[in-house]
């Protein structure tokens, strides 16, 4: 028993030297491990995580765009490309194109006028003629009687019958009734410690939101830093709308994300947030609910005065639009009775719009058409020129 335990325990000691002895002669002959050349410790990309914990391995690698490897199945995320914002037409540009889309739309107006000037004998009932043309252009009976007279003083001093002459006539008397005289710009003098600030009015539907677009396009463009205001707040799609416009051109929008909030409230952070901000301009966007038209003028009030109390309104504009023709004036008399207009913008000034509706509101409102527009397109906006306007009338 004894003998048999002392050869187990021998036998055990040799297998167990022996194993050792071979573990020292494979282990020299290994190369030994290098560390890595590069910093790949700390720069390479950690494999995929899968549920549960596990690590997939990565067998391969591809090399990156910076010369290192990445292991095959990672995308290297793509540098974020910024939105192309939109460059608006130079002014000269697009005056030239609503110029030439007023003539085409008010071409029966200048023809039949100077038509009718033109005349060999102008009597009594072709001087009715020239009175309704100017009633129909939508002019207004004031200004077509003051019109019509002085004409009538020029044929019978000068008695040309020169359509040339009885032309240059007619631009002359026109050019006086839209009155070139007016202050017709439409942004307000800097300020050293606050924004200037742009409050926009109108009925539903003129076009007011795509103007606030529109003119913050046009001020980006002369290097103006623009903050839009989405005070419009009972029309579900209207800041969305004007959010959209402010990613377009690359200015921030301040709007609520409730439903009806109040218009005044939005206004006031919007004014808060362009003080902070130090940018040059506010545009504060507004509800246009006509049919509730109490309910309208007050808020539109207290918008204006809660604003005040952060930075003085420098420019209230009235959005209007140009077919309504002689309705537009009532909605342009509510309006100013409240917040005070300083400009006017007319929309849709082609088509079935007539180009005297230009001279009726002035006339009314004592206040000056400051930017009109002729179509959707984002350049068919443009700042008002007396001359051109006038020209544009009487071509064709």
């Amino acid at each position: 028993m004894t003998d048999s335990l002392l050869l187990t325990i021998i036998i055990v000691a040799v297998v167990v030297v022996v194993g050792i002895v071979a573990t020292a002669f494979v282990a020299k002959g290994r190369k030994p491990r290098t560390p890595y050349t590069t910093e790949r410790d700390a720069d390479d990309v950690p494999s995929a995580t899968v549920a549960g914990g596990e690590t997939d391995t990565l067998e391969g690698s591809v090399a990156t765009t910076d010369g290192t490897d990445a292991p095959v199945g990672v995308v290297e995320p793509e540098a974020p490309v910024a939105p192309a914002l939109d460059v608006p037409e130079p002014v000269q540009g697009r005056l030239a194109r609503l110029r030439a889309r007023l003539t085409k739309s008010n071409n029966m107006f200048s023809k039949g006028l100077l038509a009718l000037l033109s005349q060999d004998s102008i009597d009594e009932d072709v001087w009715d003629e020239i009175e309704e043309t100017l009633l129909l252009a939508d002019l207004g009976t004031e200004p077509t009687l003051e019109l019509v007279d002085a004409l009538r003083e020029r044929v019978k001093v000068e008695g040309s019958r020169d359509p040339q002459r009885v032309k240059a006539m007619l631009r002359e008397e026109l050019l006086k009734l839209v009155d070139p005289s007016l202050d017709r710009t439409y942004l307000p003098e800097p300020h050293p410690d606050r924004p200037s600030i742009i409050m926009v009015v109108g009925v539903n539907g003129v076009g007011k939101t795509t103007t606030i677009g529109k003119m913050a396009r046009v001020l980006v463009a002369e290097d103006k830093d623009v903050l839009l205001g989405a005070a419009d707040t009972f029309r579900a799609a209207a800041a969305e709308q004007l959010a959209t416009w402010g990613d377009r051109v690359g200015v921030p929008t301040v709007r609520s994300e409730i439903d009806g909030a109040d218009p005044a409230s939005v206004a006031f952070e919007a004014v808060s947030a362009g003080i902070d901000q130090e940018v040059d301009i506010v545009m504060i966007d507004t509800a246009g609910r006509l049919q509730n038209k109490v309910g309208l003028m007050d808020e539109l009030g207290k918008i204006k005065r809660v604003v005040e109390k952060k930075a003085t309104v420098d420019e209230v504009l009235l959005v209007l639009d140009a077919t309504t023709g002689q309705n537009g004036l009532s909605q342009a008399k509510v309006f100013s009775e409240v917040v005070n207009v300083s400009g006017i913008v007319l929309t849709k000034l082609d088509g079935t719009a007539k180009g005297g509706i230009v001279v009726a509101i002035q006339r009314q409102l004592g206040v000056p058409v400051k930017l009109v527009g002729l179509g959707e397109g984002p350049d068919d906006l443009a700042p008002f020129d007396p001359e051109a306007f006038v020209d544009a009338l009487l071509e064709g």
